[in-house]
């Protein structure tokens, strides 16, 4: 994390694509902030500061999850997304709330290896080069090996005798290899050998072990993956073009270069104390005063049991190694509509001590995000067509219809956000999209407030939602 990511600076970044949330944007900024600060902190106090893990209330499709996304983006730290209602209490048939750890660092681990296949990226490569090299030109290392070096060639042959004619007579056949090999090196590094096909031989598992175990079963990847690196390897010849085995090499190059160790210790470390883990629908496991205390409420409040070792900090175990959840910092959301922070149980409230309500989007909202964010809906749709090339514009005053719609269809029906743009801007431009390919001239198209009205306002007259409802 760079010293210049202030709290200002990342509510800046979050503005270039979350419109609205001035509070939240805040509060997430502070908290990323403060895990710099931490780590700039005094030796004997470092461990001693716990992060301010925050609670985000509100309707869907206001920002929760993308505020959290790009706040993970701006860190570059490991960042998983899970939802508490698909968690069951230990003892359930279901998935444990300790495999949300296990996917933070199965993630961290992703992100530390593709570090390090970038940095080694340029001599893997190289050594990706030699190989194809190798196949095109195989090297003589014996001069009675082979007398005549045509023969053993898979490449050009027209080619080599060219640069067998301009040898002199004298030259070895071990000399006049390594004069073809350097000819055809020059020519693999220019890509002017891309397009032809060469046979690579690629390691496959001998056969595919598949465990079967009762569902929910945490650890049975991990024993998957031990019988299948236990199985006998075979190799395989397959055709491809040289720049698909290029490819191939270098991550087969890539691998053997890096150091598994070092990756999984960083790994560990980074999800450990820069990993963020989003907990969506938490109001879902929340059960509200007088609904009783059977059925599904149980294994409910046994979720939250169980979650609260994980958020107070607690070491799980890994397939890479042990990590300490103490620093990780959790964001939970949810909408609230029928429970209530309250209900949660209290030992759970205290963990996530600071609470952020964001705001329903307004019609003002809804036209700042078709105009404004660097990903709005608008240039995504022009950027789809330009593909085509077509040119699409929205004018003002489209833009404000379609905002006015977006924001009368939430009200009316059901209030979904942001995701209520989606299913209008779909409606709207689907004969576009449809009948363009088909269309072999360069279009225009300026999208005005009657052309919104003339696709849309009999839909909202005749009150047919259904077109709507995602």
């Amino acid at each position: 994390m760079q010293d210049s990511l202030t709290p200002a600076r990342i509510v800046q970044e979050l503005d270039k694509y979350i419109i609205g949330q001035a509070e939240a944007k805040k509060s997430v900024a502070i908290a990323l902030r403060n895990r710099w600060r931490r780590m700039n902190a005094a030796d004997g106090i470092k461990k001693e500061i716990i992060p301010n893990n925050i609670m985000m209330i509100g309707p869907t499709g206001v920002g929760k999850t993308e505020i959290a996304r790009r706040l993970a983006q701006l860190a570059q730290a490991p960042f998983i997304k899970v939802e508490a209602s698909k968690f069951t209490e230990v003892g359930y048939v279901g998935r444990d709330v300790e495999s949300m750890v296990r996917d933070l660092v199965e993630q961290s681990v992703n992100i530390v290896t593709a570090e390090q296949k970038e940095t080694i990226r340029e001599k893997a490569l190289e050594n990706a080069n030699e190989q194809i090299l190798n196949i095109l030109i195989p090297p003589i290392h014996n001069k009675k090996q082979d007398q005549n070096p045509i023969k053993i060639y898979f490449g050009d042959e027209e080619e080599i005798e060219k640069v067998e004619e301009k040898a002199p007579a004298d030259y070895s056949d071990q000399e006049l290899n390594e004069r073809t090999r350097e000819k055809f090196r020059q020519k693999l590094l220019k890509g002017e050998l891309d397009h032809r096909e060469i046979e690579v031989e690629v390691t496959v598992s001998a056969s595919n072990v598949q465990v079967v175990g009762p569902m929910g079963m945490e650890g049975m990847d991990g024993l998957q993956e031990m019988l299948s690196g236990m199985m006998p390897k075979k190799k395989k010849k397959r055709k491809m073009t040289v720049a698909d085995a290029r490819e191939h090499f270098t991550d087969v190059e890539a691998e053997k270069l890096i150091d598994m160790d070092a990756v999984t210790r960083e790994a560990l470390e980074r999800a450990g104390n820069s990993g963020i883990i989003f907990i969506d629908e938490v109001d879902k496991i929340a059960v509200s005063a007088g609904s009783g205390s059977g059925g599904p409420n149980v294994s409910r409040e046994g979720v939250q049991r169980d979650l609260l070792p994980i958020v107070e900090g607690s070491v799980v175990n890994t397939k890479y190694g042990s990590i300490k959840t103490d620093h990780v910092l959790f964001i939970a959301a949810g909408a609230f509509h029928v429970a209530r922070p309250s209900d949660l149980i209290p030992e759970l409230q205290g963990r996530f001590p600071i609470r952020v309500e964001l705001q329903s989007l307004t019609q003002e909202d809804f036209v700042k995000i078709l105009s404004q964010p660097e990903n709005a809906l608008t240039k995504q749709y022009q950027a789809l067509l330009a593909s085509e090339k077509v040119e699409i514009h929205f004018d003002e005053g489209a833009i404000e219809e379609i905002a006015e719609i977006a924001f009368n269809v939430n009200q009316e029906v059901e209030n979904i956000g942001a995701r209520r743009l989606h299913t209008i801007m779909s409606n709207l431009l689907n004969d576009i999209l449809f009948e363009v390919p088909d269309i072999s001239r360069e279009l225009e198209f300026n999208i005005d407030r009657t052309f919104v009205q003339g696709k849309l306002d009999g839909l909202v007259k005749s009150k047919d939602l259904s077109h709507y409802i995602l």
